[in-house]
């Protein structure tokens, strides 16, 4: 089954892909739980409980819309939850209360029609396409061809490298008129150890070669040496977006915390589906204001 995390101020939202019916279905528990920013899994459930019993004395529909399929839950094991398609997720946060549930609606509703909605669906089908596997880990090209595929049709400048200057946040990235020399040797670095792939990593990210999209294109080109050289790759879940981004940032004059965050989210799934797509997911909610 196709797994995918959305995030709503920071609340993961999960869905399934339901091949049969060609749909996503949500949890309801996390579409609750985001819109009534609520941390504790027990009032969650028992906000849910109450509701449902509510609806059903008023005969509502949204109760028979309700089905169930397996979603991890807190403890880590897979058991049956609430879910319900996008027309149900609609319903339920019409019957919430608070202004919070027109801000998750606005959300919901047009998250998928923005460049960076429509380049994650991209993303998730850089799985099964095969694209990957005939790509050259490690180079400029394969950083590009990844680029080009994610954003292919969103930007005009989909994998060319840029010749502009860019800086964010305050800081300036790569000279622009230095490329032809700089991308060249990060190409040559070596990638038979963790600290070479990560040195690697860090140094394109200082480049940052494209005007937009190098993060989330980035991150796919380090898993992909990752995977060639350790049999590797990053399970993305388990680096938080904070921690992530101050150590992105200090990796310019120091890589300690960047690495160790990359190496403790190691694992050796480097073929598995959901791996894959919670890493796309979460790739994506990286870049997110």
């Amino acid at each position: 089954m196709k797994l995918s995390i959305r995030f709503f101020n920071d609340c993961e939202v999960r869905a399934v892909w339901d091949d049969e019916a060609t749909k996503w279905w949500f949890s309801a528990l996390d579409v609750i739980a985001a819109i009534n920013q609520e941390v504790d899994y027990a009032k969650t459930r028992n906000y849910w409980k109450w509701l449902k019993a509510k609806l059903r004395r008023e005969n509502d529909q949204l109760v028979s819309a309700t089905t169930q399929l397996k979603l991890v839950a807190p403890d880590g094991k897979r058991r049956l939850s609430d879910v319900l398609d996008s027309d149900g997720v609609i319903a339920l946060a019409k019957k919430i209360p608070n202004d919070r549930a027109t801000a998750f609606l606005d959300w919901f509703l047009y998250s998928d029609s923005t460049i960076d909605g429509q380049s994650k669906k991209k993303a998730y089908a850089l799985f099964e396409s095969g694209i990957l596997a005939g790509l050259e880990p490690g180079t400029v090209k394969c950083l590009q061809q990844i680029h080009a595929y994610l954003f292919g049709g969103l930007y005009d400048f989909a994998g060319q490298i840029r010749t502009l200057n860019i800086s964010k946040d305050g800081f300036t990235f790569a000279n622009a008129q230095n490329f032809a020399a700089t991308l060249p040797v990060i190409e040559r670095m070596p990638e038979t150890t963790f600290d070479e792939i990560a040195d690697k990593y860090i140094e394109m990210n200082i480049a940052h070669p494209f005007m937009e999209g190098n993060g989330r294109a980035t991150r796919i080109w380090l898993d992909l040496m990752l995977k060639r050289s350790l049999k590797r790759c990053v399970d993305w879940s388990k680096i938080d977006k904070r921690y992530y981004l101050d150590a992105m940032r200090q990796s310019v004059t120091d890589s300690t915390q960047i690495k160790k965050l990359l190496r403790d989210a190691l694992t050796s799934k480097i073929n598995d589906r959901e791996m894959f797509m919670k890493g796309i997911d979460y790739s994506y909610y990286y870049e997110e204001p």
